[in-house]
């Protein structure tokens, strides 16, 4: 059995549990085939006074066995806001000792970096030291935020050139990558996965009524329902998609997730006159999500960039068209009427994407066929033949 290390500061844990889940199913998935061991380690950030939202991170437990997968979670020193430049270093400083006792009990043949920045530069800290081929996983916002950055631009193509091969989430990304600066040979595309049991169409009328309960927000059968998924945060638009609102007459907006942005976003539903038609869902259960987004009739994205949204393969896979910025790997899976719309990143571009959706709903089988090919296995035999090529390079 191969051993790989995937070093991710991207994660699931106790105390957020939805936090990265989708490396949680990669990697979990790998595990699965049986023919490769996965230990996950996963440095978590603390500032030097752990007080505030940091509390439970310090608190979390240093090893568990999570999902068939070692985790280990390794403390670093973060200054919130300003140490950007130093984490990937510090991060490489708190894991090599932990990594080498490992690699002495059960030797790793792959060192993986399941995000570029900062994991990649850490991992190809690690990978120098130790003597391993490594691999870095983009996903989107590690290459269109942090590569306009010097300092994370130069780190990231130090790492990408220490590097044996590179992953994206879609081929609008591996251009981006190689425009940046890193080797087009080394680039593989690997779309993410999908829980092919959980996320299907389901009943429609019956959703809305359960929901409605459960959730405590009215859903009637006879309105629009629009699903916004993502954390809240400026650069994923649900902004506009309230503003939105005020052209999709009767219209009810679902929010799930949670973030920073939630204060502005609430005030911003009240100066709009639309908070009565505005939900704010917070962190749901993962089982909640395809009863959400199989209820909803749009689900609605005006984002700033992205890889290619685990949001919008899980929207289309319950037969929920998406209406979403012609960003990253959008027009990868967006590429007819039947998946949605491609808009401008603004409210009227918005409600003009998601009335047309409106106007002519498409066969929620039609929308739901169109991720035949992804799943969380096809996702896990195409990182197993990477991480193979990579020993055998």
């Amino acid at each position: 059995m191969r051993h790989v290390l995937a070093l991710s500061t991207l994660y699931p844990n106790p105390a957020s549990p939805r936090f990265g889940t989708f490396v949680a199913r990669s990697l979990e998935a790998l595990a699965k085939r049986g023919d490769w061991r996965v230990t996950v380690v996963n440095p978590i950030g603390l500032p030097p006074l752990a007080l505030g939202r940091y509390r439970p991170l310090a608190d979390l437990p240093e090893a568990s066995e999570e999902g068939g997968i070692a985790v280990h979670r390794p403390h670093f020193t973060l200054i919130p806001r300003i140490g950007a430049r130093r984490n990937a270093a510090a991060i490489a400083r708190a894991a090599l000792p932990l990594i080498r006792r490992i690699h002495a009990e059960t030797p790793i043949d792959v060192l993986d970096a399941q995000f570029f920045f900062p994991d990649g530069p850490a991992a190809a800290e690690i990978a120098r030291a130790m003597g391993l081929p490594l691999s870095i996983k983009a996903r989107g916002s590690d290459i269109a935020f942090w590569g306009e950055r010097d300092f994370a631009r130069a780190q990231m193509l130090d790492a990408a050139e220490t590097a044996a091969g590179l992953l994206a989430v879609s081929r609008d990304l591996a251009r981006q990558m190689a425009a940046l600066g890193m080797e087009e040979r080394k680039i593989t595309v690997h779309y993410t996965g999908l829980d092919r049991d959980r996320f299907r169409p389901l009943e429609h009328t019956q959703l809305r009524r359960q929901l409605s309960e459960e959730l405590g927000f009215a859903m009637p059968d006879n309105a629009p329902l629009i699903a916004c998924v993502g954390a809240l945060i400026e650069r994923k638009g649900q902004g506009i998609a309230i503003e939105a609102l005020r052209d999709i007459p009767g219209a009810r907006l679902v929010l799930v997730g949670k973030g920073e942005d939630e204060a502005r976003l609430r005030a911003l539903a009240d100066s709009e006159g639309v908070a009565e038609r505005v939900f704010f869902a917070g962190s749901v259960d993962h089982d909640m999500m395809p009863l959400i987004l199989s209820a909803a009739d749009v689900m609605a994205l005006p984002t700033v960039s992205e890889g290619l949204a685990n949001a919008w393969v899980e929207a289309l896979a319950c037969g929920t068209p998406v209406v979403t910025t012609d960003v990253g790997g959008a027009r990868e899976l967006i590429s007819c009427d039947t998946a949605g719309r491609l808009v401008e990143r603004n409210p009227a571009a918005v409600a003009a994407g998601i009335n047309a959706v409106l106007n002519a709903p498409p066969r929620r089988e039609a929308v739901a066929a169109l991720t035949e090919g992804f799943s969380w296995e096809a996702n896990a035999a195409g990182l197993a033949a990477h991480y193979v090529s990579l020993i055998a390079g």
